[in-house]
């Protein structure tokens, strides 16, 4: 073995772990020393003449101890200059004396006995290593004072299957583990320790860890900190562990309760104020696209301030939102996000809206680390903490959790609170916890540290542009759709949409655009009403639904379930004030079965009565649903030019090219 061995040509000291050689004592000092200078002489480029001259080491030896640097520990590095302390170990003892009556007897020679026990036999090896890794073995930490002490539950069930699997892999009575007097379950025991000690993951949670902590990463020594407002904000999903209902009134005035399911609350915080920005309440199992979406534009907009009918809520003197409380600040726009991977933060209309139309940075951050975004995780346990935890109905954290159990109300629902109550306490309390003093901003509240960096330290903002606060529908991704129109059969130009037709008066009065196609922008609550532009940019205008459905208010879920029902032969009539009645009346029949059949039916009623420009009265219930308002009720969509006039039923034929869509 000489200089040509690959292993030798490039030899890196610099990354190789060091040693302290003041916590030697001077024998192993001076023994770590000379091999020390030996090695730094060697890659320097000495010959190995003069370093057994200065050194007394010869190349025999000094080529062994450089295997011996070069091996991989236990820690995933290499040995380097560990290697070289005197007496340490740096191949694992690996016995290969098979064990004798005498050792037996005289209970001395046994080391090493397991390990070989296990190289003997894979099968038996493989089998303890998935019973570990499924956490069959739980940790109990006593302490870390000095060497760490840890008791293992459920070693001696563990103990009785190893026993049984020994027999069936063919060991015999006079073989090892039987000829021993516990069966091996200490040499067990120290296997099982050793194992879960080496990976830490695998230990934390046996002992009941859900969430590791501390791990560094490998951008965080890049990223800065947050030093003006708008700079970085935060954006996650938090689902409220209290059970809510909703109250809908009869046309006799009587009242029906409905248990629904959990909501999910979606909100974006500043992290250098730590001020929330906006906030969106979900009512589905799963929040999507939309929603994130919508969050994005309540976070922008400015804050529109609400009324509330609670005794003793409110916004307080000094409570709101930044918007709100600041004018300016309205339509300020981030320089960068973070949020984590799921789908509906990552989608392309997601991403299309925060690069593109927002003109952001999106930090999506490693998965299954929560502590990437420790600002609004913090924020979620205030709510929870404040909020939640002090309602009936209350789930707790975890099954186990006290909390759980104080707040069961037996079943009974009439002590739930309601949908539309928790949104005004919702509002009132992200408003207060903007006005309440921080211990991460020395004192002051989000809003005060807020007011600091705009007026008094003139920090200057991005702010969107004017003509997209005009177009913030832009924000959603393009639907593409081709102009549609037969001249034999006299059909006007139109677009298909989701199965329904749309068109204006400039696209069915010209025959030009007949096969183009257009970028369609929609509002997913409000499918009324959509807006056309050409490849080129140029707007072809606001086109409008035919039919009922360019009256009566709905949104994508609800169209795509309707014309589910159309697909499977279950509808057979056309849309009218008598089919929505019969449809929320089966969506009420559902209700009282299921807490998913009574979120979709609320959905439903706020979607039909929800229109932003609607003068349909609003419902006499608990909840303030609306009642669901008839097509001589609605106006057209929010970009429709209103109109008092009663819609009156028309009577279209192929010519025209106005065709219903059911």
């Amino acid at each position: 073995m000489n200089r040509r061995n690959p292993a030798f040509q490039h030899i890196d000291l610099d990354v190789w772990p060091s040693v302290d050689s003041g916590a030697l004592s001077p024998d192993k000092a001076a023994f770590f020393k000379r091999r020390r200078q030996a090695i730094d002489a060697y890659v320097s480029g000495a010959s190995l003449r003069n370093i057994e001259e200065e050194t007394g080491i010869n190349s025999r030896q000094l080529y062994r101890t450089l295997n011996r640097c070069l091996l991989p520990a236990e820690d995933g590095r290499m040995y380097g200059y560990r290697a070289l302390i005197k007496y340490d170990r740096v191949v694992t003892y690996s016995r290969q004396e098979r064990i004798s009556e005498t050792h037996l007897q005289s209970k001395t020679g046994l080391a090493g006995a397991f390990t070989l026990l296990m190289e003997s036999y894979p099968a038996l090896h493989q089998w303890l290593s998935q019973k570990i890794k499924r956490y069959a073995i739980r940790i109990v930490q006593v302490h870390t004072e000095g060497t760490l002490k840890i008791r293992l539950k459920g070693i001696k069930n563990l103990h009785t299957s190893f026993i049984i699997q020994c027999r069936g892999a063919g060991i015999t009575a006079d073989e090892y583990p039987f000829n021993t007097e516990h069966l091996g379950i200490r040499s067990l025991t120290n296997f099982v320790k050793r194992d879960l000690l080496t990976h830490y993951e695998q230990a934390a949670h046996a002992a009941g860890a859900k969430n590791l902590k501390g791990l560094p990463q490998p951008q965080a020594a890049t990223q800065k900190a947050a030093t003006y407002p708008y700079q970085v904000v935060e954006f996650d999903g938090h689902r409220l562990d209290v059970r809510l209902k909703i109250v809908i009134q009869d046309p006799l005035g009587l009242e029906q309760e409905f248990e629904i399911e959990r909501i999910w609350l979606l909100v974006i915080i500043d992290v250098c104020t730590r001020a929330v920005l906006g906030y969106h309440l979900v009512l589905s199992r799963e929040y999507s696209r939309y929603d994130v979406i919508k969050t994005i534009e309540k976070a922008i907009s400015p804050h529109i301030p609400r009324t509330f009918t609670l005794n003793g809520v409110s916004y307080g003197a000094a409570g709101g939102f930044p918007s709100g409380k600041l004018p300016e600040l309205g339509y300020a726009i981030w320089e960068r996000i973070r949020l984590d991977n799921a789908k509906a933060n990552l989608s392309n209309e997601t991403i299309t809206a925060l690069c593109e139309f927002i003109g952001c940075t999106v930090d999506a951050g490693p998965p299954h680390q929560p502590d990437d975004r420790p600002y609004i995780e913090r924020f979620f346990g205030t709510i929870a903490s404040t909020l939640s935890s002090r309602m009936p109905g209350y789930t707790g954290s975890s099954p186990t959790d006290v909390r759980r159990a104080l707040g069961d109300v037996k079943g009974n629902i009439r002590l739930f609170v309601s949908l539309s109550d928790m949104e005004e306490l919702m509002e009132a309390s992200i408003a207060l916890y903007n006005a309440t003093p921080h211990a991460g901003l020395n004192g002051k509240s989000p809003l005060e540290a807020m007011t600091y960096f705009i007026r008094a330290k003139s920090q200057l903002l991005l702010w969107l542009p004017e003509p997209k606060r005009k177009t913030m529908c832009l924000m959603q991704t393009p639907h593409r759709c081709r102009v549609r129109g037969y001249l034999p059969q006299g059909t006007r130009g139109h677009i298909t949409l989701f199965q329904v037709r749309y068109t204006n008066q400039v696209l069915a009065a010209s025959g030009t655009l007949l096969g183009k196609d257009l970028r369609i922008y929609y509002n997913s609550d409000d499918l009324r009403t959509v807006r056309a532009f050409l490849h080129d940019g140029t707007e072809i205008g606001v086109l409008k639904a035919q039919g009922a459905w360019g009256e009566i208010v709905h949104d994508l879920k609800l169209r795509r379930e309707i014309m589910k029902m159309r697909g499977k032969k279950k509808l057979g009539f056309s849309i009218s004030q008598e089919f929505i009645d019969q449809f929320v009346d089966a969506k009420k029949t559902k209700a009282k079965r299921s807490r998913r059949a009574a979120s979709d039916l609320e959905r439903t009623l706020r979607t039909l009565a929800g229109a932003p420009t609607t003068k349909a009265s609003s419902a006499k219930s608990k909840n303030s649903s609306p009642r669901v308002p008839s097509t001589d009720e609605i106006e057209v969509g929010e970009i429709v030019t209103s109109s008092e006039k009663k819609v009156e039923p028309q009577h279209l034929t192929i010519g025209f090219g106005f065709t219903s869509a059911l």
